[in-house]
């Protein structure tokens, strides 16, 4: 693929994406809302990740009085998600539930502004700290790493508002974003109930997975390949859908969501397609699910009968938001 450059004037934290691969920023923004009952409101937000803006919607409802504080759902994209996708079909049936509902799009996903890399050596900067250099936008990244901030400074954005209540937030995290949303469960103490579907765990990676990982790192540190995967990278065989996605695998060392799990102490509900044909849910989902039980965790495990990995999102939709909305009423709601 041809690389996309631009000049950009960038003052400290000013990184606006302008290119990704195979599938453009305008894309992201001409691609349509569901619609929502007009008993919801639905608020764009700006959150601040590491310097980076990430654009997300923030759905409540439209009667809200301004001193209501509701408990508030952080949902996490898997591969290639994006905030007027899943999350905001989700968003209309928690928000009628009493929830506040934040979807956000990852640093270099969707609508939010990408990080850059310099493509030249970097010049003197002005009084100001200001550079003009030729770089590049580092999109569409699958990014253990820097994903893990992005998510943390969601929660951070919606503990801050004062429509929610701090004491009473909850993850809800898809597919890849599943496995994110168990290592943020296990790892950061403003989340008191957590929900993931069809979960990517990353199970059974092992050791030669971490060599992989360093064996990358250091070629990318000494310059012998790319520093971050643009020209490389791609998902291939049954994610050759994500053509436009890179992985990085070097960013990933030390993401391991099977140990993280031993840590997890809050309620968490698991749910898995019967047919899955992406991920082993013997390795991920129903693994967990039996780390939690064993040390005491409530946690609740389920299998959609008759689907594949897609099917939650269609065929299974409103039987697993139903069982969300049922968790987080249970664990999250109705805690004081």
């Amino acid at each position: 693929m041809r690389a996309i450059l631009f000049l950009v004037l960038i003052a400290a934290f000013h990184a606006h994406a302008v290119a990704q691969p195979s599938k453009s920023r305008a894309a992201a923004i001409a691609q349509n809302y569901p619609a929502i009952p007009e008993s919801i409101q639905r608020r764009p937000v700006t959150i601040w990740s590491d310097g980076t803006r990430m654009a997300g919607d923030l759905y409540l409802p439209a009667d809200m009085a301004p001193e209501a504080k509701l408990p508030a759902i952080v949902f996490i994209a898997g591969t290639g998600g994006t905030k007027k996708g899943t999350p905001a079909r989700m968003a209309s049936v928690f928000v009628q539930n009493g929830y506040a509902f934040l979807a956000f799009d990852y640093r270099g996903w969707g609508e939010s502004d990408s990080k850059l890399q310099m493509l030249e050596d970097m010049p003197e900067p002005n009084e100001n700290g200001d550079v003009t250099v030729k770089a590049r936008a580092i999109s569409w990244q699958m990014d253990f790493a820097d994903q893990v901030e992005d998510i943390r400074n969601a929660i951070a954005f919606v503990s801050g508002s004062p429509n929610v209540d701090n004491e009473r937030i909850g993850v809800l995290g898809t597919s890849y974003g599943g496995g994110l949303a168990t290592w943020i469960a296990a790892n950061d103490s403003r989340v008191r109930c957590a929900a993931v579907q069809v979960p990517g765990m990353g199970g059974g990676r092992g050791p030669a997975a971490e060599r992989r990982g360093l064996n990358l790192q250091t070629k990318q540190a000494r310059g012998e390949i790319e520093p971050v995967p643009y020209e490389t990278g791609a998902p291939r065989g049954k994610m050759s859908s994500y053509a436009h996605m890179r992985y990085n695998t070097a960013k990933s060392i030390g993401y391991d969501v099977i140990k993280a799990a031993e840590k997890i102490t809050i309620p968490m509900l698991i749910i898995d397609a019967e047919n899955e044909e992406l991920i082993d849910r013997t390795k991920n989902g129903e693994w967990v699910a039996g780390i939690l039980e064993s040390n005491g965790t409530p946690v609740k495990y389920h299998v959609l009968k008759g689907i594949q990995h897609y099917g939650v999102y269609k065929k299974k939709f409103d039987e697993a938001a139903s069982m969300e909305v049922e968790w987080f009423n249970q664990f999250l709601k109705s805690a004081q």
